[in-house]
């Protein structure tokens, strides 16, 4: 369905500062049989490796336009980096299907000259550099907003734009550290700190950033004023710390110390064969444990009567816990805690998850055929939307695999291009 007619004649009554928006409203209201939410939005993708790629792969896998923009002589890290399969990576794969390709160099004058012409077509622009490499390249924030007024520009960084470790290079392991998820991991602030063994700054930085930028996009078009999005990988994560592992530091004044073991949900537990994960968190669910489990005396332990008591003595809570299901198989405890209505669920190796029955009913894995790779799994989108189902367009391109196209369509001719291919600012696919 397209956009109401009262939307469109109250975006078409705007003044003329608002013709992207006329476009953009336009464009998306004769679009009925879309192929995402965000057929019509084109955005400039500037950024590598993970927490970028992410962001924008998921706002393409909802319709979008993203034209991914590397150079030639330095492309996407991520291109060379993990598991491979005729040369092409999974983490690329992973992080950049719906896509199209131009390779282009920024530090020539020719390649800044393609890029603003570019920009003129865009309604987004996202770079993850180093805070100042952008406006070095003569293409930072305000270099564009001058010209184009209604243009989202996206800055994703490091630690922020200021401060003494804002030009610092960064991975998601020394944002990790620095941010206190280390520490949370750990359990305790007494115990060893410890590593998550997935890139949650990164993966969790690309959401926020897409969020943003569909929010960002809603003003646009409310508006038709565009604005610059700044996100730093170390405000992302704190603010994600926030709402459940920073009670300590909540009160002002009253900040305390995690010296024991802040336990908010069960840990992994053995069993005679395999391990079991279990959650008892309300006082009906920890009585129902207690009559699974063959412990009825834990319903009346002074030390468990509330959450807030369990959670004071959660290592005495956890180790009878462990001691008790340690005496049968996962499969009778698993069947069992069921039955008595406890959360509870394997703990599933990677080969073994992607055959569980729930996550075949969810049909939340695709298998499809990439043109180099072969034929690849991925995981679809999370949100499904009821207007279009998901399907892959296409999957991650190769290095400027679609120049000559891109080109094309903002007016350079043949004869342009190939002067542009013959100095070396931009390259076709091989």
């Amino acid at each position: 369905m397209g956009l109401s007619t009262l939307t469109l004649q109250k975006v078409l009554a705007l003044p003329a500062c608002h013709e992207n928006s006329v476009r953009l409203l336009t464009h998306l209201s004769e679009h009925c049989d879309m192929s995402g939410p965000l057929e019509g939005i084109k955005i400039l993708d500037l950024t590598t490796v993970i927490s970028g790629p992410s962001a924008t792969m998921l706002l393409a896998d909802q319709g979008a336009d993203v034209i991914k923009i590397e150079s030639m002589h330095r492309p996407d890290h991520a291109r060379g980096a993990g598991n491979a399969n005729q040369s092409v990576t999974s983490v690329f794969l992973n992080n950049n299907r719906n896509k199209r390709a131009l390779a282009l160099d920024l530090k020539t004058e020719e390649g800044v000259e393609v890029f603003f012409k570019l920009a003129a077509t865009a309604d987004v622009v996202i770079q993850n550099f180093r805070p100042g490499v952008v406006d070095r390249l003569g293409i930072g924030e305000d270099a564009l907003r001058s010209r184009y007024p209604g243009l989202i520009y996206v800055s994703i960084s490091g630690f922020g734009d200021e401060g003494p470790l804002s030009h610092k290079p960064v991975y998601d392991p020394i944002i990790q550290a620095i941010s206190g998820l280390t520490t949370v991991q750990a359990g305790s602030d007494a115990e060893r700190p410890r590593l998550i063994r997935t890139i949650v700054p990164d993966k969790l930085t690309g959401i926020v950033a897409a969020q943003a930028i569909s929010s960002a996009l809603v003003q646009k078009l409310r508006t038709g004023e565009g604005q610059h999005v700044k996100l730093s990988m170390l405000d992302a994560v704190i603010n994600f710390l926030w709402s459940s592992d920073m009670g300590s530091q909540t009160f002002v004044g009253r900040e305390v110390e995690i010296a024991r073991a802040a336990t908010f949900i069960d840990l992994i537990y053995e069993t005679t064969t395999d391990y079991i994960s279990v959650s008892a968190m309300t006082n009906q669910q920890w009585q129902s444990l207690a009559d699974a489990v063959g412990r009825p005396e834990w319903k009346e332990d002074d030390r468990f009567k509330t959450p807030a008591l369990r959670d004071l003595n959660a290592n005495e809570r956890l180790e009878m816990t462990q001691a008790a299901l340690k005496t049968e198989s996962a499969a009778y405890w698993l069947e069992r805690l069921e039955e008595y209505g406890v959360p509870c669920a394997p703990v599933l190796t990677r080969s073994a998850m992607i055959n569980h029955p729930q996550v075949k009913a969810n049909e939340v894995l695709l298998e499809t055929e990439h043109p180099v790779a072969g034929r690849i799994r991925q995981a679809r989108p999370a949100a499904q939307f009821s207007s279009r189902p998901y399907s892959t367009r296409q999957g991650a391109p190769k290095l400027g695999e679609h120049s000559l196209e891109v080109l094309s369509e903002i007016g350079l001719n043949e004869e342009e291009i190939e002067q542009l291919i013959n100095n070396q600012v931009i390259a076709g696919s091989e």
